[in-house]
């Protein structure tokens, strides 16, 4: 009799398990368009973006974190922590602890997780059973904590918008025990063309017109899995883009003398600089000189950046003021259009759009910080976050059990 009654309430534990877990079977894709200023979707006719605010929620703008650049961003979105605590403090940096070149374009250096501080979302949902997969979402082809996405591409800039949305409804195609739960992928546009034209060009409105096309095909595509509405999605950015023109720029090596400089990393705004020994304060009262430049010594730079305290970002930190470019050399023109200025200007803050069961309808946010998107996701997914920089409190007007 007592068999038969463990195994009953065996049973009926089972079945509420079984049934809790369908309950909150939700998932979570999360598109970055790179360079999506935060008022692109009012200049030009957005249908699907305005369909998806309607369905779900539009933040006003999404605070980049500072440098407001493209590596740095994605992976504090990625991780809830500011680029001073994650490690990756520009695009390019140096080392000095392993005394090693972290670049872009170095694919070794990409793809070590030596680089990668804090603990990614595709690595919180790997460690407590959520499949993960990733389509070039910066530190995802490294094997940070040891631990990759179950299904992750090696970057590819020329593979075809169209066939990145085909692979992710592949993905949420796959049978439920190897299905991934989370899913973060990436587009390079509008970014390369806001460099190239500037963000008020005609250009760009065009552009954005033929992004917005693409997040309907994602979102049509989607309505055919039979779960869909098991489905939430977040349409999102790294950084915003500022215009920028070749006679506002100052170049560093026509103000200082090189000879004091040991390294000297990053690209137009942003620098940070290793002094040969003895020459810090010379470099930094020659550049406090500079008109358009705002150059702190590392330990100096304001709190609000939350930057400055990583030893990759050496001894000196220079950005150059809004609409102003700073390079090394003259050697090129610096184009029409760029981003990592202050991410207190506006034209640095870019877009948040996403709808699902998780999310209220028609509701307009007030604008947070992208530290506060990892926060929102594992909330969703119900996992338990690492320590971060972010806050679940920013964000949970958006979430509708709240």
């Amino acid at each position: 009799m007592k068999r038969l009654l463990y195994f009953i309430i065996a049973i009926v534990l089972l079945s509420y398990c079984k049934r809790s877990e369908k309950e909150n079977d939700q998932y979570v894709v999360m598109l970055s368009l790179d360079g999506f200023r935060w008022d692109y979707a009012d200049k030009v006719p957005t249908p699907n973006l305005d369909k998806i605010a309607k369905m779900g929620v539009k933040a006003e703008s999404l605070k980049a974190s500072f440098p407001t650049k493209t590596f740095p961003n994605h992976y504090s979105m990625a991780t809830g922590l500011y680029p001073d605590n994650h490690g990756i403090v520009l695009n390019s940096f140096y080392d000095p602890e392993l005394n090693r070149y972290y670049s872009v374009m170095d694919r070794e250096a990409v793809e070590d997780g030596k680089f990668y501080g804090g603990e990614p979302i595709w690595v919180t949902a790997e460690k407590q059973g959520i499949t993960s997969a990733s389509y070039f979402w910066v530190g995802s082809e490294a094997d940070v904590q040891e631990i990759h996405p179950t299904y992750w591409k090696k970057y590819d800039h020329d593979f075809p918008f169209e066939q990145r949305i085909d692979s992710v409804i592949a993905w949420l195609q796959l049978p439920e025990n190897i299905r991934p739960h989370l899913i973060l992928w990436y587009m390079h546009e509008p970014d390369k063309s806001g460099h190239i034209y500037g963000p008020d060009s005609k250009e760009m409105d065009s552009v954005i017109i033929y992004l917005d096309s693409l997040v309907g095909v994602f979102i049509e595509k989607l309505q055919d899995i039979p779960y869909a509405n098991e489905v939430n999605v977040i349409i999102t950015s790294d950084h915003g883009m500022g215009n920028i023109s070749n006679e506002r720029k100052v170049v560093i090596e026509e103000n200082l003398n090189m000879d004091w400089v040991d390294i000297i990393q990053g690209y137009n705004p942003n620098f940070v600089i290793r002094a040969n020994e003895g020459y810090i304060d010379s470099i930094y009262l020659t550049l406090k000189k500079v008109p358009h430049i705002t150059t702190w010594k590392s330990g100096e730079v304001p709190e609000k950046f939350h930057y400055g305290t990583n030893p990759r970002t050496l001894d000196i930190v220079v950005v150059a003021d809004s609409s102003w470019s700073v390079v090394l050399n003259n050697e090129r023109q610096v184009g029409n259009g760029t981003h990592g200025f202050d991410n207190n200007n506006k034209d640095m803050h870019t877009i948040f759009y996403a709808y699902g069961p998780a999310f209220k309808e028609n509701y307009v946010s007030p604008s947070f910080e992208n530290v506060d998107i990892y926060p929102l996701i594992t909330h969703i997914l119900e996992l338990e976050p690492a320590e971060i920089d972010g806050s679940l409190e920013n964000v949970k007007p958006l979430i509708i059990d709240y």
